[in-house]
């Protein structure tokens, strides 16, 4: 695997990602390194909570890392490059997380031949259910993507991608996360007005979505199909099902993803190379 990794930005995406693969001890925690702008609580927080090492010395925290990870916000990406150019070397491999930022942004900012991989993961990352989507720049090859590929899969499973389809994955499965957790809250809230004890609502919302979730894994049926074996003519969720073609959930949903690749294309529109 690799003997050292770093992390430039410490936010909540870097934190999914590092502690799933410390929950997965395929790397220790002082193999990994981490760095960010200037929070420095949120260094200690790294630091206490994970046992990693982190410095604001960025040359300390990038040489000789096997894989530099930024995961800064995009809008910082520029600057965050600036400060680790001169310390990054072309036998050296980058991953980039950040929505909507072109590998071709990031050679042409480091300057020199570096293999670029971009990786799209999920929140879920945290606790080994992300669904990751990768793709390669200019000068990755195929063992490097190999091992980006056996990193990410120890937090969930990964997908390879063409570099274009990472926009709407983003709005897909990046985002996708926080749209369930929306459906969720109206759910909890439903079940509240109804009545229920929030612990038992709770418990049984989470236990349909896992159960659905493994039905869609585990079936060849279609979403569709396993929606109309449950819909009865005049039953109960077919009601519900009615209710929601009335306040037209579909489509708000499909505009949802769709709204959510057109942000990423616009944050990306900044930093694009040709």
């Amino acid at each position: 695997m690799v003997n050292k990794i770093a992390f430039v930005g410490a936010g909540a995406m870097a934190e999914s990602i590092l502690s799933g693969i410390l929950n997965k001890q395929v790397i220790r925690p002082e193999q990994v390194y981490v760095t960010n702008k200037e929070d420095q609580e949120r260094l200690k927080h790294m630091k206490s909570t994970y046992g990693v090492k982190t410095l604001s010395e960025k040359r300390e925290v990038v040489a000789d890392a096997d894989m530099v990870i930024l995961a800064m916000k995009p809008k910082d990406v520029t600057d965050a490059i600036e400060s680790i150019r001169e310390f990054v070397s072309e036998d050296q491999m980058v991953v980039s997380v950040l929505a909507g930022i072109s590998t071709s942004y990031i050679e042409s900012e480091l300057g020199k031949e570096v293999s670029v991989i971009r990786a799209m993961p999920n929140t879920s990352a945290s606790i080994g259910f992300s669904a990751t989507a990768i793709a390669a720049g200019t000068y990755a090859n195929a063992a490097q993507m190999d091992m980006v590929q056996e990193l990410f899969q120890t937090i969930g499973t990964t997908t390879v991608v063409d570099e274009d389809d990472l926009h709407v994955v983003t709005g897909l499965s990046g985002s996708g996360p926080a749209y369930i957790y929306y459906l969720v809250e109206a759910m909890e809230a439903a079940a509240k007005e109804s009545g229920l004890k929030e612990d038992i609502s709770k418990e049984l919302i989470v236990q349909t979505l896992v159960g659905a979730a493994e039905m869609l894994k585990n079936t060849e049926s279609s979403p569709e199909e396993l929606r109309q074996n449950i819909t009865s003519p005049g039953g109960t969720t077919q009601a519900g099902l009615e209710t929601l073609k009335k306040y037209k959930y579909q489509e708000a949903l499909m505009e949802c993803v769709k709204n959510a690749k057109e942000r990423s294309i616009e944050l990306g529109r900044p930093y694009q190379r040709v």
